[in-house]
């Protein structure tokens, strides 16, 4: 079985050097002093508790280089994707499963859901088709991703927390390669369960993202800080219970109320949500996908978002300010 992880960043190569360490067949493709590093002196990833290990791995910038792959996650930021969509074409044969990583909701979200709304193409996160496409969703396996991860330095990769690698069929089916990929996952020392509700995952991690990171990007304000103030947490609160309307006309389960919500973010302590982080490291932010795609769904399915849709409008101008905007 050949793996290839499409953007060897924080977590992308984390789950790579999981699955390399444990003997798959694993390449990555990455650019920039990152590649460099790892194609002279491998991966190296720092685990609390362990010594630091150094796993060498087939990496290119050029898919060209690595071939057909059995599995091709992609594990890049999701306004990233449709820009280098067509560069995949050549990890791919036939029988290809594409692993969407990707935050918030996916451009395959109404891929087999079935009703009146099946097929549906959500222009916020798939602009001009290009992964629906190109891709083709009959490819796609979800994956909702836990683990916490940062790149310290070129070819340096720490772990922070979490292993747990969700799959799920669109149509809900535990297929032959769900189930042979969390087999290998599993064997790296990763949870990989096969969910037969793919997309109620989906949604409560995208009630933190939608919430928390763009909250954070406006304040300066860590995790715990925004779950516990007192104003910042009825923002939130109302962001995810507008969500919340909308997930559950379109058949959504939630397994845990808000405030559950809220007080596992607080439970996390003092961290910077990855929105933060690209915010103060000067790198695109990630808003389309957690913040646009659930207004296009607020008007698809009728339900105003009139928090969501202020938030969503301060976070883009401030990036554009910062430069880290331009749709």
């Amino acid at each position: 079985m050949k793996i290839c992880i499409f953007g060897a960043g924080a977590i992308g190569g984390f789950v790579g050097a999981k699955l390399a360490d444990a003997g798959a067949e694993v390449s990555m493709v990455a650019r920039g002093a990152h590649l460099s590093e790892m194609k002279k002196n491998g991966l190296t990833l720092l685990e609390d508790g362990l010594d630091p290990k150094r796993i060498m791995v087939r990496v290119a910038q050029d898919p060209l280089e690595l071939g057909a792959q059995d599995y091709v996650f992609v594990t890049l930021k999701a306004h990233s994707v449709p820009f280098v969509a067509e560069s995949m074409i050549p990890l791919f044969h036939d029988d290809t499963t594409i692993v969407s990583g990707v935050n918030g909701i996916p451009w395959w979200y109404f891929h087999k859901i079935g009703g009146e709304l099946e097929g549906t193409r959500l222009s916020s996160v798939d602009p001009d088709n290009k992964q629906w496409d190109v891709f083709g969703p009959d490819r796609v396996l979800g994956c909702v991703v836990y683990p916490a991860a940062e790149v310290i330095k070129p070819g340096v990769i720490r772990h922070i927390e979490g292993n747990k690698f969700s799959l799920g069929e669109p149509n809900g089916e535990k297929s032959q390669r769900s189930q042979l990929l969390s087999e290998v996952l599993r064997s790296a020392g990763l949870k990989a369960p096969v969910r037969k509700k793919i997309r109620d995952e989906i949604w409560v991690k995208l009630w933190g993202n939608l919430s928390f990171n763009p909250i954070s990007a406006l304040t300066y304000a860590t995790l715990d800080v925004l779950c516990e103030d007192r104003d910042t947490r009825q923002v939130l609160r109302t962001m995810m219970l507008e969500a919340k309307e909308i997930g559950e006309k379109l058949g959504i389960n939630f397994p845990v109320d808000v405030e559950q919500r809220i007080n596992g973010g607080a439970a996390v302590g003092s961290h910077k949500t990855s929105m933060l982080q690209d915010l103060e490291l000067s790198r695109p932010l990630e808003i389309d996908a957690i913040l646009g795609s659930v207004q296009e769904l607020g008007e698809i399915t009728k339900t105003p978002t009139p928090t969501i849709d202020t938030v969503l409008a301060i976070i883009k101008l401030r990036a554009k300010i910062a430069g880290l905007y331009t749709s």
